[in-house]
């Protein structure tokens, strides 16, 4: 009983994940009324978020600079800073801290408002006019997440690397030209690519899954917070199991 429920509850998410694919993939051609919904959940998800972004990274990167430059020199190994950098603000940390913070802010809210919807038999009305709410509802989240969690990822890494270089100017001058030139041949294409291939699946994973939660919830309003907790949860784990992937997935390749 319980394989055949656990069965049946698996086929149910990877056609909601499927369903979800297809109509983000047509999106741009069929879904033209619910450009607003795509428009408003990238500026919720992307433009409210930047600035919290550019201040973690910037606070990140400047305190790992600051204090690993000071120990590294007293090894003798300062010119490892470049890596260090790179490696924990564009390839690992950085693209964990950006997916967590939308995590935190979108996915619970996600959560709660489709699972508003689905209470008060806003998606019965949807289905009764014959327009398909996933379509309608779940694919412009799931582009404009996947896009925000891309995009802000991208300024985290930049300000990352290229912060660090104002608290350079400010402290030693002189340096300024060696940290540039340090920054740039530190940075590789593979980290790049790992960088950016994490943040999409990360974006994928937080839109899924809040979605997903939200059309879960049944009849009570008092399922909503439920819903917003279960969607976090279940964020962060895919979130770290997309990460370990991704690794594994590197080192092997």
């Amino acid at each position: 009983m319980k394989a055949r429920l656990f069965i049946e509850g698996l086929r149910y998410v990877m056609g909601f994940i499927g369903r979800t694919v297809v109509s983000s993939f047509f999106f741009f051609k069929k879904e033209k009324a619910a450009f607003k919904i795509l428009i408003m959940q990238l500026y919720f998800t992307f433009v409210q978020a930047l600035p919290l972004t550019v201040i973690m990274s910037l606070g990140l990167s400047s305190a790992i600079y600051l204090f690993g430059y000071t120990f590294l020199l007293s090894l003798g190994q300062a010119s490892l800073i470049y890596s260090l950098l790179v490696i924990v603000v564009m390839r690992e940390l950085g693209p964990l801290l950006v997916a967590f913070m939308v995590t935190a802010r979108s996915a619970t809210a996600i959560a709660i408002e489709l699972g508003g919807m689905v209470v008060s038999h806003q998606i019965e009305s949807y289905i009764s006019v014959g327009v398909d709410p996933v379509g309608h509802l779940v694919a412009p989240r799931f582009i404009a997440v996947t896009i925000s969690v891309f995009i802000l990822n991208l300024y985290f890494s930049l300000v990352g690397i290229f912060g660090p270089m104002v608290v350079s100017l400010i402290f030693s001058p002189d340096n300024t030209y060696g940290y540039l030139s340090g920054i740039l041949g530190a940075v590789s294409v593979s980290t790049i690519v790992t960088s950016c291939i994490k943040s999409i699946l990360f974006g994928m994973v937080i839109a899924l899954s809040s979605t997903y939660y939200g059309f879960n919830v049944e009849r009570a309003s008092t399922e909503l917070p439920i819903a917003g907790i279960n969607a976090v949860g279940k964020c962060i784990a895919g979130i770290i199991l997309a990460d370990v992937f991704v690794i594994v997935l590197s080192l092997i390749l």
